[in-house]
């Protein structure tokens, strides 16, 4: 009995002809060339072996080479490039930090300068108050020089009761403490108000200073 095989029928175990195994290769990646096949194309039948033959040799896998010196190489650049850019951006970031705070100390430089010509007219505008001249236009004319000034960051400071501090007030009189004990040094009046913009003295205030018994040690 003929069949479609022809020649390729083969005998088993018994003398009868048997059909041929076949299985189609359905792999996208060519095993031999490692290149994609193109979909559609049919995939290469293969004989098998019938029972009791010699199997087929199975496609030999192409060798894949694991360590390129190539790869090697291009990594040691991508990391020195790596740490060039990390270098060159902290000393950007630096130099940045840097012209900031230049720019700043310039700015307050010519603010101290500015403001500290109008102190005195500062000076003459406060005893006209306590003594009550500023009024009418004075008060007017007053109230805008006093605004300038802070607009441009100048601070007063020193007031009664407030301690002692030697790099904010220059102290003409001292009263010492009446009793003995830990004592606090306090401001008693202010003879002259004390000014400073940002972390910059103007001028120290000129006050009067006591001795008064440390609340903190009678709690203690």
């Amino acid at each position: 009995m003929s069949t479609p095989y022809g020649s390729d029928r083969r005998p088993g175990p018994e003398g009868e002809q048997e059909e041929p195994v076949r299985f189609t290769d359905r792999r996208r990646i060519d095993p031999l060339t490692g290149e994609v096949r193109t979909p559609g194309a049919g995939g290469t039948q293969q004989g098998a072996a019938a029972p009791g033959g010699t199997p087929p040799t199975p496609d030999a896998e192409p060798e894949i080479e694991l360590e390129d010196p190539r790869i090697a190489d291009l990594e040691k650049q991508l990391e020195e490039r790596t740490n060039d850019l990390q270098r060159v951006t902290a000393e950007y970031a630096n130099y940045r930090r840097r012209v900031d705070r230049d720019r700043e100390s310039v700015l307050i430089g010519a603010k101290v300068s500015f403001v500290s010509d109008l102190l005195t007219v500062l000076d003459d505008i406060s005893r006209a108050e306590q003594h009550g001249d500023l009024t009418g236009p004075f008060k007017s004319v007053a109230d805008k020089i006093v605004n300038v000034a802070r607009g441009l960051g100048l601070e007063s400071f020193a007031a009664d009761g407030e301690l002692f501090d030697p790099s904010l007030h220059e102290a003409v009189q001292h009263e010492p403490a009446e009793a003995p004990g830990p004592t606090i040094t306090v401001l008693t009046a202010v003879l002259r108000q004390g000014y400073k913009i940002a972390d910059r003295v103007l001028r120290p205030a000129m006050v009067t200073v006591a001795d008064r018994p440390d609340p903190t040690a009678e709690e203690d």
